[in-house]
């Protein structure tokens, strides 16, 4: 699912003035809540609230992450590729001479500044800074080139897994990953965005659906901000808690031991409101190499099966519950059987 995640949807800008009237009156509501059930618990049962909400995600990365290499034209017409060898997909360019650049247009313009060829990148591979001496090729525009495709950001659609008493969230149940190298974006900062679900692409044999919605990328619309984005998921805190979880009760999150084979319930919006539909646990494995893979589950809700055929790109970070408690999140759907796909264990997501 994590690979076109973010492809089918709807980008609309728009400029809207937004009520927020009674927010503080709520979230104090809220957390006495959490605050009862907490008392009365047991300390290692941790509460939460359900989520099932679709949310719009907008990540930038940490430096200007590198996709690949492609020759360059010389102005004297022969074609010439500088960085081949020296700069890898998945780099994050972070200087260019000792300029610091944070997106590819201050990228763009240290490169109009070069009144030289050769220059020295900042580059971080594997958590290690490294510097690299390269040479950038006069186009045929008389512009200096260094023959390097990068990506500063990544959009897209998922599902909001919990909030917990901090105000703190959880979604997806898995790493967002760079559509073209396939490694985990290493961000700077995010935020997430009240969305509403335009439509549902129904799933087909061998090609997932996928729910398209319509987000809007405004100050108006930020519900709140992604700090994290880790292989279990993305995570933030949530600043307008009245938008997401109007009306929601704390509900206490399962162990790995607690979950059973057989009937559980997913939550999610597919129909354009949150709604719990029937699933089953047919398998749970506490090893499993893939830590967004623990548990494997069938739809057997009609009502689901009939909108979505099953699970569709979107649902991720769907909440999973079983005898009142959250024990997961959705990940990811077999392409071979839509019907049939992953969940995280809730103990992994809250790990991180």
């Amino acid at each position: 699912m994590r690979k076109y995640w973010w492809r089918k949807m709807w980008i609309i800008i728009l400029v809207f003035v937004l009520s927020v009237g009674g927010s503080y009156s709520y979230i104090r509501l809220r957390q006495k809540d959490f605050e009862k059930e907490v008392n009365a618990s047991p300390m290692d049962k941790k509460l939460v609230i359900p989520g099932g909400m679709p949310i719009g995600i907008y990540l930038e990365t940490k430096g200007v992450m590198v996709l690949g290499t492609d020759a360059i034209e010389r102005e004297d017409g022969v074609k010439e590729n500088p960085s081949s060898h020296l700069v890898k997909a998945g780099d994050y360019i972070q200087k260019v001479n000792n300029a610091t650049v944070k997106t590819k247009n201050e990228l763009i313009e240290e490169m109009k500044k070069l009144k030289e060829e050769e220059v020295v990148l900042t580059i971080r591979r594997n958590r290690e800074n490294i510097r690299i001496k390269t040479k950038a090729v006069r186009d045929v525009k008389k512009e200096y080139k260094l023959g390097i495709w990068v990506r500063d950001n990544a959009q897209g659609l998922g599902t909001i897994t919990y909030l917990d008493a901090d105000s703190h969230f959880g979604a997806l149940g898995h790493g967002i990953h760079d559509v073209d190298t396939n490694k985990l974006l290493s961000i700077s900062e995010g935020r997430v965005y009240a969305t509403s679900i335009r439509d549902i692409q129904k799933g087909k044999y061998g090609t997932p659906g996928g729910m398209e919605g319509i987000i809007v990328y405004n100050n108006y619309n930020i519900l709140g901000k992604i700090s994290e984005n880790t292989e279990n998921g993305i995570f933030g805190k949530v600043e307008r808690i009245d938008t997401l979880f109007t009306e929601q009760k704390p509900v206490e999150t399962a162990k790995k031991e607690e979950i059973r084979k057989g009937k559980a319930k997913i939550r999610c919006a597919v129909e354009g409101k949150v709604k719990e539909y029937e699933v089953r646990i047919l398998e749970i494995n506490t090893k499993a190499k893939e830590a967004n893979k623990g548990i494997l589950l069938e739809v057997t809700d009609p009502e689901l099966l009939k909108v979505t055929g099953g699970i569709v790109q979107g649902m991720s970070g769907s909440p999973l519950l079983q005898n009142g408690k959250i024990v997961g999140a959705v990940t990811h759907v077999l392409v071979n059987n839509l019907t049939k796909g992953y969940a995280i264990f809730i103990e992994n997501m809250l790990s991180r």
